[in-house]
């Protein structure tokens, strides 16, 4: 009879506990289709990272900090529910859009950028929307407005003439710039002080129609012919360009018949635009996002002048590595006018770039004069390739 009270006791010990346990989740994690339960629990990534990041600031009144985003961000960034329920491929019955969390620390012009009449015209803001993403706000959010189109707006010109072609001015909206049309942007390099990037990209006539081309200026300027004559004929077929200004090089590679995407940003000129009417793909993202390309499958990566020492160590780094994930083993890295002090390439660069496991093919130093000789600068392009075998 003892022993049967002891049973008795646990069992209502054990009843307690599960009821008092189920009480608990219900209350505090019960489902809800109101954006703002979800935003209040700690599911959504993008509010966890601001309530890390004001925490880290010393205020407790994160929540409603992460309350005064943008009602569009909200509902952008919050979990959406699979129609159908539970997905193997997912591993999930819910989904949680891609957006950079660190949008979340720049919450003017987030709230500038997320501002707007759902199914109407959204802000003529290209210069917010490019100050998020550079400053780490990317993929950016999505929005459900229609952006700002040309006016006037013209057919394009048809392939092969595009490829050396100025486009129409209708073909752009111009008010992000400081120039308003095409022919302010061919003449820039001429009559514009100070500093531009890629001042002179956009005249088709002058130094672009040389590039990659003929005999080489220097060691350090490498010919695509050259580059190409490092593997068998027709086995560089598909590659990126990562900074490539006009798309240039892409052009030069479609002779060749090898396809090449280039990314670009619109740094005072309407890059994407021009690269697309073109008859181009441009591919709009920073160098601080992980290239949106499976692993093992371009044949040649190239990049000028955008990767050098203005580029924080460690992202470099990782860039470089991202770089020889997406190549195919035998696939080649162009790194074409990299440019840093000189005492920083022995020490801190070349380690680097060896670090990572690409074989050297070309490996060529010289000056960087431009600036003046006092400022010992140099340049190195290289021409790497991943291993055919054993590359991991």
């Amino acid at each position: 009879m003892e022993l049967s009270g002891k049973n008795l006791f646990f069992l209502l010990l054990l009843l307690s506990s599960n009821l008092l346990t189920l009480f608990i989740s219900t209350t505090l994690y019960s489902s809800s289709c109101s954006l703002k339960s979800q935003l209040q629990t700690s599911t959504s990534p993008t509010t966890t990272a601001a309530a890390t990041a004001e925490e880290e600031d010393g205020d407790d009144d994160s929540e409603t900090k992460t309350l005064d985003l943008p009602s569009e961000f909200i509902a952008f960034t919050s979990p959406q529910k699979l129609p159908l329920g539970f997905n193997r491929n997912f591993d999930s019955d819910q989904i949680f859009p891609s957006v950079g969390s660190s949008c979340t620390l720049f919450e003017d012009d987030l709230r500038r950028y997320m501002s707007y009449k759902v199914n109407g015209s959204c802000p003529d803001d290209e210069l917010v929307g490019q100050k998020l993403l550079l400053k780490g706000c990317e993929p950016l959010p999505r929005r459900r407005c229609r952006p700002a189109a040309p006016q006037d707006a013209v057919e394009p010109r048809p392939l092969p003439d595009s490829l050396w072609s100025t486009p129409s001015d209708s073909s752009v909206v111009w008010t992000a710039y400081t120039c308003k049309d095409y022919s302010c942007l061919i003449n820039r390099g001429r009559n514009q002080k100070g500093f531009d990037d890629c001042k002179d990209c956009f005249d088709l006539n002058g130094r672009e129609k040389h590039r990659w081309t003929g005999h080489a200026a220097s060691n350090l300027d490498f010919t695509i012919d050259e580059v190409l004559a490092a593997k068998p004929p027709g086995s560089i077929r598909i590659g990126l360009d990562i900074g490539g200004g006009v798309a240039t090089f892409a052009v030069r590679m479609r002779d060749r018949n090898i396809t090449i995407i280039t990314t670009s940003m619109n740094l005072n000129g309407p890059f994407n635009n021009f690269i697309a009417a073109r008859g181009l793909v441009p591919l709009y993202v920073s160098i601080s996002q992980r290239l949106p390309l499976f692993d093992n499958t371009l044949d040649i990566v190239h990049s000028m002048h955008v990767m050098s020492n203005w580029i924080p160590t460690e992202l470099l780094h990782f860039m470089m590595f991202d770089i020889y994930r997406v190549l195919r083993p035998g696939g080649l890295f162009w790194l074409d006018h990299f440019f840093c002090v000189g005492e920083e390439l022995e020490k801190v660069y070349a380690p680097l770039i060896e670090s990572v496991g690409f074989k050297k093919v070309r490996w060529e130093v010289g000056r960087k004069l431009d600036r003046g000789p006092e400022l010992n600068e140099m340049y190195l392009s290289a021409l790497l390739e991943k291993p055919l075998k054993n590359s991991w």
